[in-house]
């Protein structure tokens, strides 16, 4: 089981104490210190998209033939899973699940988090049209399932998202049963998984891209987006794709320094209490000036770094057992878990809708009463 310091988890891989939460077998229920949740029922639902657009998801199982797994050599060659929201045509299907009983009892300790239900249809037809592409990469130690509630809401907008999870880097769950765990102590060599995870993206967008690929993608209109590394590998993956227009890191330090030329693409930087917590890692600063794109920097003052998962949510409707009074307001913070959904789904679209759509937000020209949670910081 994984402890770490504040300091430590905030900026580089918080989601090790959302781990340390997620052993809820090892704890003794007595440890329980986030906050109480009513008992989950089956009807749980991740919360409703922006609009009420047919929405299809399916799972798929990717093979890089190219390279060997970097964390589990033995393993043979890098295996990932990838979920997939997008626009349909109109299903009679069920909704689907959230998530497996056998993922819940890995992640949360019990099976509550399989009674919820997502609001995609699993297998359901893409609608027929070209649609812009954002591939999604969660925190460290994190499944892509913590990246739900965006990824459908991006797809509710017209999008087509694709969420990866890092084989070894946090529980996945394969076609087969079997649970892969993360390898990883509490410290992960970091700048060599920002750089594996670009070449898992990169390989993510060669299958969506390429020929017999299960969404069709305009491939002149691909964005990437992620939380904590996943969003350090979302600044790298925009600087090594040129089929990549646009970046969001979600509150993650890049551990790989911009280099000296500078990244000329549209970054957005949106982070919660980075400026306010003492002796906090933050690269953002010395990062800045190298970001020579579009840019903007925004906080979250009264957020956590969760604040842009669906961490939130689940703390509200299921509990997360097992975290220490210490970590919650910096996991967490203050904010109520639907303006934490509110806002990370609006800004991060009005991201993508500006760069890769052409249309031109105000809410990321200027500060907006309707969020007064957020502050621009450059």
């Amino acid at each position: 089981m994984i402890r770490t310091t504040r300091k430590t988890s905030r900026r580089s891989f918080v989601a090790a104490a959302l781990l340390a939460a997620f052993a809820a077998p090892q704890i003794p229920a007595a440890a329980a210190a986030a906050p109480a949740a009513a008992p989950a029922t089956a009807g749980q639902e991740v919360p409703a998209p922006a609009t009420r657009v047919p929405l299809g998801t399916k799972t798929l199982h990717l093979v890089d033939t190219s390279r060997q797994d970097p964390w589990k050599p033995s393993a043979g060659h890098r295996e990932l899973m990838v979920t997939l929201w997008y626009p349909s045509l109109p299903s009679r299907g069920p909704k689907a699940p959230y998530v497996s009983k056998a993922l819940s009892e890995v992640v949360l300790g019990s099976d509550a988090l399989a009674g919820a239900r997502t609001h995609a249809v699993a297998g359901a037809r893409p609608a027929p049209a070209r649609r812009p592409l954002v591939v999604l990469s969660p925190g460290f130690g994190m499944s892509r399932i913590t990246l739900t509630a965006l990824g459908e809401d991006l797809a509710s907008r017209g999008y087509a998202v694709a969420a990866v999870d890092h084989t070894y880097e946090a529980p996945v769950e394969f076609p087969d049963g079997r649970i892969e765990k993360s390898v990883f102590g509490e410290h992960p060599p970091t700048e060599a998984v920002v750089r594996n995870r670009a070449k898992d993206l990169r390989f993510v967008l060669d299958r969506l891209t390429g020929p017999g690929s299960e969404l069709r993608v305009d491939p002149r209109r691909i964005g990437a987006a992620g939380h904590s590394i996943g969003g350090a590998s979302a600044v790298q993956l925009v600087r090594e794709d040129r089929r990549v227009s646009a970046a969001v890191n979600l509150d993650g330090n890049l551990f790989v320094d911009l280099p000296a030329e500078g990244v000329h693409k549209p970054v957005l930087l949106l982070g919660a209490q980075r400026t306010t917590v003492p002796g906090t890692v933050d690269d953002w600063p010395k990062n800045w000036d190298r970001l020579r794109g579009w840019k903007r920097w925004l906080d979250v003052p009264t957020g956590g770094h969760m604040t842009f998962t669906d961490v939130p949510w689940i703390a509200d409707r299921f509990g997360l057992p097992g975290i220490p009074p210490e970590e919650v307001k910096g996991m967490l913070g203050t904010i109520p878990a639907t303006r934490a959904t509110a806002v990370t789904r609006d800004y991060v679209a009005a991201f993508f809708d500006r760069h890769l759509r052409g249309r031109p937000s105000p809410l990321l020209d200027r500060p907006s009463s309707a969020y007064p949670e957020v502050t621009f910081m450059k």
